[in-house]
């Protein structure tokens, strides 16, 4: 509604119009509110012997410079669904897990089915975005998405199993929680045992994949909001805030708090906390797989 609105009053909108409007409007109507301009107006403007226009002329110029870097960004991040797509497979997922460095709090892990096509402005791995980015993102991806699913690995599976396995855990389940499931499945960089569907692993996948990349904003948002409401439950140690990673501030209060429930006791800081031995130094360290042994 606001794009149609802004083209009808593009097309009533004449240029000696445009040198006859004030400045401060002219900033408003196609700075802030995005208005399209009549045929030849950005030059116009350019040209216009008024400081203040030329000024909007350069914010419009750097907008749509930036609109076209974002659109080139975009068609880069599909480059892995776009020829499934053209072959039909329109279920196509992307799995991505968050939480495996923490020292308290679950590995949580989302998968996403985006519709063929999809180009979600913003999109990219969680890690390089704000909270706010974030945050604005993840509504908008259920919003466009086919399905949507959560998967976890609870403290006691990571402290019973290892924190790779675990991760593994957490990516399968979100994969089996999706609706309808998909035909391919787009991984950052592992492979999930047992599943139907073939697997694409994709080093570095959350900024490559735009489906992985919205499932690393689905999982993170997930799991931060899920930390914000332990906080209430185990106060004191700063969870809403550090979300359980090994801060100077966290590590201060388990020093002076000790462990919860919420800490995992196979990591080192807090096991060292506990006088316990430490079992997982390394955090990412495949475990050697036993024959019959099932992720």
């Amino acid at each position: 509604m606001h794009v149609a609105a802004g083209r009808l009053y593009a097309a009533r909108v004449r240029l000696e119009d445009l040198r006859r409007t004030l400045v401060p409007d002219l900033h408003r109507l196609y700075v802030e509110e995005e208005r399209d301009l009549p045929s030849g107006g950005l030059s116009a403007l350019k040209e216009d012997p008024r400081a203040g226009a030329r000024a909007v002329a350069e914010k419009i110029e750097k907008r749509n410079h930036e609109a076209q870097a974002e659109g080139r960004r975009l068609s880069r991040l599909c480059a892995f669904e776009l020829p499934l797509w053209e072959q039909g497979i329109i279920l196509v997922g992307g799995c991505d897990e968050v939480g495996m460095a923490p020292l308290a709090g679950p590995v949580i892990a989302a998968a996403v089915i985006l519709r063929p096509g999809t180009r979600i402005k913003g999109v990219n791995d969680s890690k390089l975005l704000t909270p706010e980015e974030r945050d604005a993102l993840e509504p908008e991806i259920r919003a466009q998405a086919v399905a949507v699913g959560i998967g976890r690995a609870e403290v006691t599976e990571i402290d019973s199993y290892n924190i790779y396995r675990a991760g593994l855990m957490a990516l399968k389940r979100a994969v089996l929680a999706l609706d309808p499931q998909p035909q391919h499945l787009l991984i950052d960089a592992r492979r999930l045992d047992g599943m139907a569907m073939p697997q694409q692993p994709i080093i570095k996948g959350d900024a490559k994949s735009i489906t992985i990349g919205a499932a690393s904003i689905v999982a993170k948002v997930f799991r931060d909001r899920l930390m914000a409401q332990l906080d209430c439950e185990y106060p004191g140690y700063g969870f809403r805030d550090h979300k359980g990673y090994p801060t100077p501030d966290h590590l201060d209060a388990l020093e002076r708090l000790g462990a919860c429930p919420l800490h995992r006791r196979s990591f080192a800081p807090v096991a060292k906390k506990l006088g316990l031995i430490p079992e997982q130094q390394e955090l990412f360290a495949a475990p050697k797989k036993r024959a019959g042994e099932a992720r």
